[in-house]
């Protein structure tokens, strides 16, 4: 099992989990779930439940990545599979995204 902190505005609001079947959980932390100031991380992932479970990774975090020819660079480089979605996106959502929302690995 794989899982991530998700941020936004470096401030924690999530966790993102990938099983050994992969399968993918997102949950919102108690923190974030329970401040109504707080806003959802995507309109695909609004507040109105604070877990939510899909067989693939979630289009939110997918669209993170990148595409074409800047995604096989950094597969090469990274030695990364190109379908391992998530692991591109736990070695490349770190720290410059495109939005306010960051992805970090977490060891379990």
């Amino acid at each position: 099992m794989r899982k991530a902190a998700v941020y936004r505005n470096g401030e924690l609001a999530g966790l993102l989990e990938e099983d050994d079947a992969r399968h993918y959980v997102f949950r919102y932390t108690d923190g974030w779930w329970a401040d109504s100031s707080k806003p959802a991380i995507s309109l695909t992932l609004p507040k109105t439940q604070q877990e939510y479970r899909s067989p693939y990774l979630f289009p939110f975090f997918f669209n993170l990545l990148s595409e074409g020819v800047n995604r096989r660079l950094q597969c090469t480089q990274l030695k990364i599979d190109e379908n391992d979605h998530f692991g591109l996106l736990l070695a490349t959502a770190q720290y410059d995204t495109v939005g306010a929302v960051t992805v970090k690995p977490l060891q379990e």
